[in-house]
């Protein structure tokens, strides 16, 4: 196959940042996706209703004239989200759903939830609304071995979620584990999952490839090998309750490869090239528009798009770096050969 042409597919998980950082990688994400829920950990976090309107504003505001992209906006959970304030983002139509990180869990997580109990009040509302719960699926306890994190996360947090708001819609988010695959295909229907492409592709050795590498550094970490045959036997079994959601997630170069390296890896450059590279190793190019372009909008209750993309069977190589606000970041693949291309 030279040419596969599917249903303009969306992002169910994505970070933008903000300004001029902003500014920069949007349009990598809105060529490619009609959609995305955007990520609220910026600094302050988007924890209302008014100030995910400013934001999603400021977004399309830094979209490329005529060019289609709707962003999904979400609020950051805390232990201060009141009943109210999941009304009025029920009621505004642009928010799509509430996220939970555990406090510290990610990149700019720090105002995240430390108590689960204080926030009962607002997930009982987000039930009664049908508001989606999307979770970053890991405990932080330093008693918990880093590679454990999501295994002990569904023991420990989600169940008692899903026991305490049976009817509540989650998203597992970034999954990385047989044991979160297993969880999700066995849950009810209320329960999802999206799935990156960087969890599709590299396994855990990607980090210490060469020497320590900083641009496979992400949260949740990379898994062993046979994790990463479970996510790919999910993503392709084209079972509607795993879809697409890639968490590109920039950083400057100098953040990365510092003493100290942020979390989080770049794909929103080529993201769906990469995910069409991942589902042809599969043998599984027929399953690439549903787990894209379907199961997501279906699981969020939102209409499937009408318009197409097109790729080629094209090599093309990826520049080492790519402009990020003032300074620059490294993307996945960077000076290296991605096999296919948007047309």
């Amino acid at each position: 196959m030279q040419r596969i042409t599917f249903t303009r597919p969306d992002d169910w998980h994505v970070h933008l940042r903000d300004g001029d950082e902003m500014r920069t990688v949007v349009a990598d994400t809105a060529r490619r996706f009609a959609r995305a829920i955007i990520m609220p950990n910026l600094t302050p976090p988007v924890t209302t209703t008014k100030m995910a309107m400013a934001y999603r504003s400021r977004i399309l505001a830094a979209l490329p004239k005529r060019t289609k992209f709707e962003p999904l906006m979400t609020l950051f959970l805390t232990g201060k989200t009141g009943p109210q304030e999941i009304v009025k983002a029920k009621q505004s139509g642009f928010v799509h759903g509430v996220k939970y990180y555990p406090a510290g869990a990610t990149t700019h997580s720090d105002s995240g939830v430390t108590d689960l109990n204080k926030c009962f009040g607002a997930l009982e509302e987000m039930q009664k609304l049908d508001m989606p719960l999307l979770v970053h699926g890991e405990v932080t306890n330093p008693d918990v071995d880093m590679f454990d994190r999501e295994k002990v996360f569904i023991e420990r947090v989600l169940s008692q979620i899903t026991q305490r708001y049976p009817r509540l819609r989650i998203v597992f988010e970034h999954i990385t584990t047989r044991e979160a695959v297993e969880y999700v295909t066995s849950a009810p229907d209320n329960i999802a999952a999206t799935i990156t492409v960087h969890h599709l592709l590299l396994n855990r050795n990607a980090m210490f490839s060469g020497g320590l590498c900083p641009h496979h550094y992400c949260l949740p970490v990379l898994k062993r090998e046979l994790h990463r045959q479970a996510l790919i036997k999910a993503a392709t079994s084209g079972n509607p309750k795993f879809f697409l959601g890639s968490d590109s997630a920039p950083h400057t170069k100098n953040a990365k490869q510092a003493g100290c390296g942020c979390a989080g890896i770049y794909t929103a450059h080529a993201a769906i090239e990469l995910y069409t590279e991942a589902f042809e190793q599969a043998g599984a190019l027929d399953k690439l528009e549903a787990f894209a372009s379907f199961h997501g909008g279906n699981f969020y209750r939102l209409p499937r798009n009408t318009d197409k993309i097109t790729l080629a069977r094209r090599s093309w190589k990826v520049p080492r770096t790519l402009r990020f606000g003032k300074e620059s970041l490294v993307p996945l693949r960077a000076g290296e050969v991605v096999g296919w291309q948007l047309v």
